[in-house]
């Protein structure tokens, strides 16, 4: 039987989005993610050193964004996302079997390398992959289902990191941590990806990086989704790690934390699956959906109960739905052939304008309770809001995707 050419771009695009899936889901269980400060300080880190080693994976992450993207328009994606979770597997490996402050040290820059080289990459071929297949339209959709797989995953690691580590200690756990990113190295071989010009060698890495920031400059509408994506990733993103603080803070017992950060972390992947139908919202319902999570975040800190708690998954949930619709109006904006150059300096903005909230979270933590500290936090979103909410154009809805190229 033949298929009909509907059928066929169909069958590619759920081959497609399967294997994103697939990927998304083994990048991101790893059993270490729950234990490993305690592998740190049970080796005898001081806290200034297990401090330094966090800081140390950050300024990994903030070097090498942007060149791994242009790295990425230059050269093959897909090799670039089998590559990187080789480079955590190393590292993780190193921990477990020598554990010291020099290979947590060299184990947080080689994940810094692997976290740079997936970084815009991921999202630059998801979208050339659609567009070609006549499907960019789907992007939000696809990208949010992506987001929801990744949560999912770091939610069952969270689960399974007990019993793996009351079975085997931290080798076991470890061990378990390599598989999963050989598992994500073997899915991210399985991704399709047609970019002419490719096979010939592109502009090469420093001509790519050099138009790629030149767009950025140039181009007004570029330069404000980038600008976008930080102003809404950054906060909450911060947020998350003071959100156990939170919780305790209303007066539940400590075995009951945990209980509660699942809820929040269950309401943002919910959130995460909604963006197919929240991308007709445009830019003025963008602006009205970060002003009610920044109010829902607000009320629920202020108000130190578990039903608190509740209204600020909620609010992460809808800035994580802001957060992907932001990556949206930025990938329909952008030349395909800088693609993953300008998604990794939005995400190099994200990642310094976060490091600025968790310096401004100490300065207003040590004077202020944690509850206090959200509700003035929120503020930058209510200013966003304003912000988008009077942008020329943010009354009616984004313009639809690029036309699919011919194949």
């Amino acid at each position: 039987m033949t298929l009909s050419p509907a059928r066929v771009p169909a069958t590619a695009v759920r081959r497609l989005t399967r294997t994103l899936y697939g990927y998304a889901f083994l990048d991101d269980f790893v059993l270490l993610y729950p234990v490993y400060a305690l592998l740190f300080a049970d080796t005898g880190m001081s806290l200034w050193q297990i401090s330094s080693l966090f800081a140390l994976w950050s300024i990994t992450g903030v070097v090498l964004e942007v060149p791994s993207g242009a790295l990425a328009d230059a050269v093959s994606r897909r090799l670039l996302l089998w590559v990187g979770p080789l480079f955590n597997a190393v590292g993780f490996t190193l921990w477990v079997l020598a554990p010291a402050y020099w290979s947590f040290a060299l184990g947080f820059v080689l994940w810094g390398v692997g976290g740079a080289l997936c970084s815009g990459s991921l999202e630059a071929l998801a979208y050339d992959e659609l567009e070609r297949l006549g499907a960019a339209g789907r992007y939000a959709r696809v990208m949010g289902r992506v987001r929801a797989a990744r949560l999912a995953a770091t939610m069952a690691s969270i689960g399974l990191a007990g019993p793996v580590f009351a079975l085997g200690g931290y080798p076991m756990v470890g061990a378990a941590s390599v598989l999963a990113c050989a598992l994500a190295a073997a899915a991210a071989t399985r991704l399709p990806e047609h970019r002419a010009g490719r096979e010939s060698g592109g502009d090469g890495w420093w001509v790519t990086l050099r138009g790629g920031l030149g767009e950025a400059r140039g181009n007004r509408s570029v330069r404000g989704a980038l600008l976008l994506i930080p102003a809404v990733a950054a906060v909450w993103g911060a947020l998350d790690e003071y959100t156990p603080l939170l919780v305790r803070d209303t007066g539940v017992a400590e075995a009951t934390v945990p209980y509660l950060i699942l809820l929040v972390w269950t309401l943002v992947t919910a959130a995460s699956l909604l963006t197919g139908p929240a991308e007709r919202l445009g830019g003025t319902g963008t602006a009205w959906l970060l002003a009610g999570s920044a109010l829902a975040m607000a009320v629920g800190a202020a108000v130190r109960t578990p039903a608190g708690i509740a209204l600020v998954g909620l609010a992460f949930g809808g800035f994580q739905l802001a957060e992907v619709l932001a990556d949206v109006r930025l990938q329909h904006r952008i030349d395909d052939a800088r693609r993953a150059t300008l998604t990794s300096v939005a995400s190099l903005g994200t990642e310094l304008l976060t490091v600025v909230t968790f310096a401004a979270y100490a300065l207003l933590g040590a004077r202020v309770a944690h509850s206090t500290v959200f509700v003035i936090l929120a503020v930058p979103y209510l200013v966003t809001a304003l912000v988008l909410g009077g942008l020329p154009g943010s009354r009616r809805n984004e313009s639809p995707p690029k036309p699919p190229r011919a194949q």
